[in-house]
């Protein structure tokens, strides 16, 4: 994660007991969703936000206890289609704040995909006759 502090909109770590004690961070700036993981040998991965889908929260018994929760991030990325934020603190705030971002990058590029709607009818299949008695 190569930008100033100041360049994130929202930055946190995975927390253990509600505490910042692993080496996985997360960033986000006006464009991109960050995932940062380990001390020594560090892997970053990163998600371009007008790509998100879908975003879902989860939060367990013990998340609630301890004040963290997880956002799940869905994307049409190739590399990583789902990314998990791990233990957070304020969940459904982070889950809004990207939703946010997710809606002015998709309006600044001009992206917009449609709801896929379907009748119920496959391409794939033959039509179907309404008088043929094999229906």
């Amino acid at each position: 994660m190569g930008f100033k502090k100041s360049d994130y909109i929202w930055t946190d770590r995975k927390r253990f007991m509600g505490m910042p004690l692993s080496f996985t961070r997360y960033a986000m700036s006006n464009d991109r969703l960050f995932m940062s993981i380990g001390f020594l040998n560090i892997k970053d991965e990163e998600i371009l936000l007008y790509r998100v889908r879908d975003i879902t929260t989860n939060r367990s018994l013990w998340q609630r206890i301890f004040g963290v929760g997880s956002v799940t991030v869905m994307s049409s990325d190739k590399t990583l289609p789902n990314l998990v934020l791990k233990n957070i603190k304020a969940p459904m705030q982070v889950k809004e704040l990207i939703h946010e971002q997710v809606e002015q990058m998709k309006l600044k590029r001009r992206v917009r995909v449609g709801e896929i709607m379907t009748n119920g009818y496959d391409e794939n299949e033959d039509e179907l006759d309404p008088d043929d008695e094999n229906n």
